[in-house]
């Protein structure tokens, strides 16, 4: 058998080249970056596109709330009562009061109520009460909004005799507190439990570690499902049908009829009126204003409170 001689290199000298092996491996290499690029530029492309889609439907809905409202948007819609049909200068002012009052009275009644249940649903996840509340909330999350319009009529206006602004605030209020219960929940649940064991471990009671640790770490989530909350309830008529039931005339004691956008939308668009129309669109267009205000309002006093990127 013949003995095969290689003749060793000097010391620091070099090879001439890659072998056969190197160029193969770097081949395979520069074909899996480039397949890597092609399949990222791919995916980036089709989460772009999902994303504009997502937003096409809010945008289609505002350009045409705009082109068919914008005219009828005046300083007298803000400072004018509503008229007859013809005299000209009529407006919401006291549908866009009223809207304000029973959002305020909703998120009063609402969110306190919505926010501490989520917080012992968080911290008493596997007890029976807990297990109940969970469901319970789940099923009205689910519940359309006449049924509890309905409800709160069989209740709260039927025994008084009389529709009140107090029972529709009561009725909205009943919408968004499962909704804020569930949110509050997930937020708190997202909270790193290191949190509340260094709170425990420095002495804090169980109830001040949830109030004063997780509560203000979870903040800005809890907003943001506030506002999705609030978001639902200004536009809901069927509960207030049932209960506020409107008003033509400026009213802003809790325990009489109050006009409310929604219920002045809903009587102008099915006037017959071209009019009442234009005024109609313009509601719309004015409430959703008023979601984006309230919206933007929130979440910079949220930034402002517990930083710039407490809710990224």
């Amino acid at each position: 058998m013949s003995t095969r001689w290689v003749t060793p290199r000097p010391p620091g000298q070099r090879s001439s080249g890659p072998t056969g092996r190197q160029r193969a491996v770097a081949d395979r290499t520069v074909g899996t970056i480039l397949r890597r690029r092609i399949v990222n530029i791919a995916m980036a492309t089709v989460v772009a596109l999902a994303a504009l889609l997502t937003t096409l439907p809010l945008l289609f809905i505002l350009y045409h709330l705009a082109r068919q409202g914008a005219g009828a948007v005046s300083a007298d819609f803000f400072t004018q009562m509503p008229k007859p049909v013809g005299e000209g200068h009529s407006g919401m002012a006291n549908a866009i009061v009223g809207t304000l009052i029973l959002i305020a009275l909703a998120c009063a009644i609402g969110l306190p109520i919505g926010i501490g249940a989520g917080l012992y649903l968080a911290d008493y996840r596997g007890s029976r009460l807990a297990t109940v509340v969970r469901f319970l909330a789940d099923v009205l999350n689910g519940l359309p909004s006449i049924v509890i319009g309905i409800f709160a009529w069989e209740f709260l206006v039927r025994p008084r005799g009389h529709f009140s602004a107090l029972a529709g605030g009561i009725a909205l209020a009943a919408m968004i507190i499962p909704m804020i219960t569930r949110t509050t929940e997930e937020m708190v649940n997202l909270v790193p439990i290191a949190l509340r064991e260094a709170a425990l471990a420095l002495g804090y009671s169980r109830a001040r570690t949830a109030l004063t640790v997780v509560l203000r770490t979870a903040t800005a989530g809890i907003v943001t499902g506030a506002l999705v909350a609030v978001a639902r309830i200004a536009g809901e008529t069927a509960p207030l049908l049932f209960t506020a039931f409107g008003n033509q005339f400026w009213s802003l004691r809790l325990d009489q009829p109050i006009a409310a956008l929604p219920l002045q939308i809903f009587a102008y668009a099915i006037s017959p009126y071209d009019e009442w129309h234009r005024l109609a669109w313009a509601g719309a267009l004015v409430l959703i204003a008023v979601v984006f205000v309230i919206s933007v309002a929130s979440r910079f006093a949220t930034r402002s409170r517990f930083g710039a990127g407490a809710g990224d």
